[in-house]
């Protein structure tokens, strides 16, 4: 049987995506298999205590702008992109939107510069929220783990605006 060529073209996409999720998935699964030196420490999940490789400035700002995307996170981002303790804080709260700090859905949403703390395994920036036409902002700060080992979560939000 003779393909076309159009139709393998249009399987390259295909394969390199199964490929990646394939790489991706041995890349976890190795990850998992690295001894963390803090377990069973209190402060271990965050990141710190941890002897491995920490993501970076640049890995952390691509993380939220793809969790927060245009309009905020997705149900499938707030279910398996956020820890557990950030979570039940959300719960808490359920006529307002934590990890937004808004009752509504923002009609942008921009990520500002990255901090790193390596020695604290913590990573934040200002998230910028824009209403109504973008004339009306609010800004808060979201927090995420920098452990390597693990994948990147969401782990704080703060609702105040950042130094001030």
């Amino acid at each position: 049987m003779r393909t076309s060529r159009t139709s393998r073209r249009t399987r390259r996409p295909a394969l390199l995506a199964a490929t990646c999720v394939t790489a991706v998935g041995l890349g976890l699964g190795l990850a998992a298999t690295v001894p963390v030196a803090a377990a069973g420490q209190p402060g271990a999940g965050s990141g710190s205590g941890s002897t491995g490789r920490q993501y970076d400035a640049k890995e952390v700002r691509h993380f939220l702008k793809g969790f927060y995307g245009n309009h905020g996170p997705s149900a499938w981002e707030r279910e398996h992109l956020v820890t557990e303790e950030l979570k039940e804080k959300a719960a808490q709260t359920p006529d307002y939107d934590l990890l937004l700090c808004a009752q509504n859905t923002p009609k942008s949403i921009d990520i500002g510069p990255v901090t790193t703390a390596q020695s604290a395994g913590v990573g934040w920036a200002p998230v910028t929220t824009h209403w109504d036409k973008g004339q009306d902002t609010q800004v808060f700060t979201a927090y995420v783990g920098l452990d390597a080992s693990k994948p990147m979560k969401l782990m704080d939000i703060s609702c105040e605006a950042p130094n001030g």
